[in-house]
This record gives structure tokens, C-alpha cells and sequence, in this order.
């Protein structure tokens, strides 16, 4: 049953979640599973995976958010940002798409979850300008760290920090940043029972 599994994942973790956060995080993967067979939101099929490679996969970020206010930009179906919205309740997360079905499906999620810090916005990034100061830019999805810190630039200031959820530790990409920008920090994330590295490589503004 999905929720022993996730429950286990969990404690595997160290990861503690009230009842109604698990039960939140259960939905979404329903709804998740549900979507993606008309709209395509994630190449992954069996919400067991899910569990493990999206859900999970988010949740260990949450400790390292300081802050109260984030963006994730390329959210796609909500990840990390609707998984961190749903751990962090009294954190704002801004969750951007280009995609019109992608923030569909989140704002579906915002209502049938009954979240209130959550706002979905379809907007390219480059044109997005935040009504909030902001704490940090999430991001999974980006292909490069260059391309994350010249899309995103004007989302934060001095204090803001740009966070890129990353497989193995890109030695090559943080060689070569470009000028205004430096590397501050990468922790490595232990996800259960999911192979390979994680880490998450945390950049600021000179």
C-alpha cells in the first residue's frame, strides 16, 4: 500500500511530517498519476516511483531552505516547489511554468489540496518580476547552472540565493561560472532507496 511505503521512506529519512502533510503529499501523487495520462506532466508511470524520485527527491530539500519566500522556476507538475510548499506551510512558494496544462494542473492542486502558499504562475522567467522580496530561486529543471543564473539574475538581490537541485556534482559547470556569481555551498542529499548522487549546490551574487 502507497502510504506504508511512504511512510517507511520516511523514517528511512529522518524525514517527520504531520498526518495531514503525509495525507497532502499522498493526494498529490494521486493526482499526479491521474493528470499525467492526458497531460504528460512526468515520464515516470507507477506512483510508487514517484514516491521515491519526485516526492522524496523534494522533501530532503527542505531542511536547507532558510527564508520565507521562494520561486521554483521550470516547476513543471509542482517539483520540488508544490512537495516543499506542502512541507514548509508557513514558506511562500512561487511555482513559474511557460507551460499552460503544467499550471493548470497546479492550481488544481492548490485548491483540492487546500493550500495557501502556494501561487502558480504561467509566465516565461525572464519576464517575471516578483512582488516579494524573495529568498531563493529553486530549481530542478534547468539544464545548466549558467542558464539558471542568467534567466533568473533579476529574481533576487544581494541576500537571495540560488539553489539547482543536481544528479552528480558538476564539477565542470561550477569551474566556469560566469562573472558576478559565486559558489557558496554543496550538500550532498541522501535519498532512500534511490540510486545515484544528489546535490544540492546552493550560488549567490557577488
Amino acid at each position: 500500500m502507497l502510504e506504508n511505503k511512504f511512510k517507511q521512506l520516511l523514517a528511512k529519512a529522518s524525514i517527520s511530517l504531520s498526518e495531514q502533510q503525509i495525507q497532502q503529499l499522498l493526494a498529490y501523487v494521486a493526482l499526479l498519476d491521474k493528470w499525467n495520462k492526458a497531460y504528460n506532466l512526468t515520464s515516470i508511470r507507477d506512483p510508487k516511483d514517484m514516491l521515491i524520485k519526485h516526492i522524496m527527491d523534494s522533501l530532503v530539500v527542505a531542511e536547507h531552505l532558510k527564508g520565507q519566500h521562494y520561486i521554483d522556476v521550470g516547476t513543471g507538475p509542482g517539483l520540488p516547489g508544490m512537495v516543499l510548499a506542502i512541507a514548509l506551510p508557513d514558506t511562500e512558494f512561487v511555482l513559474l511554468d511557460s507551460l499552460g496544462k503544467r499550471v493548470t494542473f497546479l492550481k488544481q492542486v492548490k485548491h483540492e489540496l487546500g493550500l495557501k502558499n502556494v501561487t502558480p504562475v504561467q509566465s516565461r522567467v525572464e519576464e517575471y518580476q516578483p512582488s516579494v522580496k524573495l529568498d531563493g530561486v529553486l530549481s530542478r529543471a534547468f539544464a545548466s547552472i549558467d542558464d539558471m543564473l542568467h534567466w533568473c539574475a533579476h529574481l533576487i538581490d544581494q541576500d537571495g540565493r540560488f539553489i539547482a537541485l543536481k544528479g552528480q556534482y558538476p564539477e565542470q559547470e561550477l569551474a566556469n561560472l560566469p562573472d558576478g556569481f559565486s559558489f557558496e555551498q554543496n550538500i550532498e542529499l541522501r535519498v532512500p532507496e534511490l540510486e545515484g548522487e544528489r546535490h544540492l549546490i546552493i550560488l549567490k551574487k557577488d
